[in-house]
This record gives C-alpha cells, structure tokens and sequence, in this order.
C-alpha cells in the first residue's frame, strides 16, 4: 500500500517550480514544501520500501519495490541535502554527477535512483 499523500500532487509541482524559479530566494517554509511534496510524488510513482531517502531536516521517503526493511539502519539509503534533493527532481543535477561528486550518499544495491528522476523535467541540460 502506497504512503498517503499529504501535499497534493499538484500542491507540490507548484512549490519545486516556485523553488526552481529562484532557489536563492527560497525560504525555508517553500523549501521544506517542496522537499516534502517531491518525496511524497516519489513514493507514488515508485512505490516500494527497499530504499529510503532521506533529505534532512525536511523529510524522508521510502520507495523502490524489494525486500521490506523494518528494524535498525536500512540496508539501502540515500541521503543529500534540499538543494542537491530539489537539482535531481527539476532535472537541473544529474543523478550519476551527484553521486560522482560526493553530494549524495547512495548505499546499497536498490538506492540506485537514477532512472526515476527528475520527477518534473524543469530545466534543459545540456
């Protein structure tokens, strides 16, 4: 059974391109909406709970289908900051380049998110 949303889909498309359109500008309030909305519209579209991602202090999302993880440290975990988190949902990060360079923390043969993002295709790269 998938998390229950609590920010609607729509709700949090709108606060991940209020973020992108000025992410300096961003408070703290917009930032955590975004976050939050991104990880919920991610454990709906790959439902799972083999792999938890976590963006502190804002929030945490389990996803991918496998093996469910219920007691101590997850075997499978990523772990980056909001803006690293918010470059990888608009598209504006790479997956690979992110974890290449040291601003994601992957763990574990599932936490591998590369061709679920970016959720919402906001930027062109080239």
């Amino acid at each position: 059974m998938p998390a229950r949303r609590r920010i609607p889909a729509a709700r949090a498309a709108g606060a991940v391109r209020a973020w992108a359109a000025d992410p300096a500008a961003a408070d703290r309030g917009a930032t955590a909406l975004a976050v939050r909305g991104s990880l919920e519209e991610l454990a709906e579209r790959v439902p799972g709970n083999s792999v938890e991602v976590r963006v502190p202090p804002f929030g945490v999302a389990q996803c991918v289908e496998g093996p469910r993880h219920t007691r101590g440290t997850p075997p499978n975990v990523v772990e980056t900051d909001a803006a690293t988190w918010l470059g990888l949902v608009t598209g504006a990060l790479g997956w690979d380049e992110a974890v290449r360079s040291g601003l994601v923390s992957a763990s574990g043969l599932r936490a591998v998110l590369g061709e679920h993002l970016p959720l919402w295709r906001l930027t062109d790269r080239s």
